[in-house]
């Protein structure tokens, strides 16, 4: 029974998209057709690129990277400054949840260790939305992205320069925030920088290498689903057990829900009508009650306005507390190591990610859109 509840706690997202599958199934009913629901680029690229950074965070690579950069610096103020620097540009590299996965841990271990512990709500606020924004600006930052890039075919160049406006502003925002709210108290970190085992690392940022090259058209995505898997199986097997095979399967069923939902005559007359309305500003609350990814894949289907889909998604990954798998994650790590003042967590969490989502909409709605 425990472990149950322990699976269903991790995979809410993925069982909801499930029911929403399973319950669109009945009104239409599977055939051949459900085949062309799927993206299979989008799920091999991102598998890709799971599994290596499962394989580059075995060897400690990006936490070890972090922890050598925050021990140059010797207050409360810079050190989390740099968490949240090193949380947001992981995103753009390594996607939204890997890097959160990544690196709050070493910002409780920095804060806990040096006796900060009152900076841990905030710290692990800020890698949040650091974490759902950062990854704004690749096609691979966030799991929405990669897969409103391959399904529009946008150009490289247009797509960041979409994004780049709010990319600056959200820097600009969480720097003040910062800042503003972290005073520069002293801080000493005794712990050394491990040792790297340099060969697998060259390997890993290879493979990495790789999947970026898929992602961004160069090479074919059946190359990298064939080449990364087999290097894994022989350099770190955990690695492939270690993906995130829930995030697959919650792409999976959504593209079943957003494809029946398509084929509903008055849900995509519905849908086309108020996307008609505001692309941007629908698409943004949409991401508040069923979560940017889901909104992402079912918005796609009845709209062509990419620019402004591309925009609401990813700033509606800042808000309610179920507006990104990220942020669901955040909560988790939060509670497991300050079980007591959750509530106050979620409360904080709540005031910081309706700021940047206000803040975010008006921007984009008079200066990006």
């Amino acid at each position: 029974m425990l472990r149950l509840k322990g699976f269903i706690k991790e995979n809410v997202v993925m069982l909801i998209a499930a029911a929403c599958a399973l319950v669109t199934s009945f009104i239409v009913p599977p055939s051949e057709k459900y085949i062309e629901y799927f993206d299979f680029k989008t799920l091999s690229c991102l598998f890709c690129v799971l599994a290596v950074v499962c394989a580059l965070r075995n060897i400690r690579f990006f936490y070890t990277l972090a922890k050598a950069i925050v021990r140059k610096f010797k207050n409360a103020k810079i050190a989390i400054l740099v968490l949240v620097y090193v949380t947001f540009i992981g995103s753009m590299l390594i996607a939204n949840d890997m890097a959160l996965l990544t690196f709050l841990p070493l910002g409780y271990f920095i804060l806990h260790t040096t006796g900060k512990d009152k900076y841990m709500a905030f710290a692990f606020i800020m890698q949040n939305i650091a974490a759902n924004l950062g990854g704004m600006l690749t096609p691979f930052g966030n799991p929405q992205n990669l897969y409103l890039y391959t399904k529009f075919n946008i150009p490289d160049a247009e797509f960041v320069t979409i994004m780049l406006p709010p990319f600056l502003v959200s820097i600009a925002l969480i720097t003040a925030c910062c800042l503003i709210f972290v005073k520069s108290e002293p801080l000493e970190i005794k712990e050394k920088a491990a040792t790297l085992p340099i060969p697998r690392v060259l390997i890993y940022l290879a493979l990495f290498a790789l999947s970026i090259l898929i992602v961004f058209r160069f090479i074919p995505f059946i190359v990298g689903l064939i080449t990364i898997p087999l290097a894994l199986l022989f350099l770190d097997r955990q690695a492939l057990v270690d993906v995130d095979y829930g995030l697959l399967l919650t792409f999976v069923f959504f593209f079943i829900f957003a494809g029946n939902m398509s084929e509903i005559g008055v849900v995509r007359d519905f849908f086309s009508y108020l996307l008609s309305k505001n692309t941007f500003v629908f698409s943004a609350l949409s991401c508040q009650l069923i979560s940017n990814v889901p909104s992402a894949i079912l918005l796609s289907q009845f709209t062509d306005n990419y620019r402004e889909l591309l925009l609401g998604v990813n700033i509606g990954g800042v808000g309610s507390m179920i507006s990104s798998l990220a942020s669901l994650i955040t909560l988790k790590e939060y509670a497991k190591q300050d079980p007591k003042h959750t509530l106050r967590y979620i409360l904080k969490f709540s005031l910081y990610n309706f700021a940047f989502l206000i803040i975010l909409v008006v921007f984009c709605s008079f200066f990006a859109i």
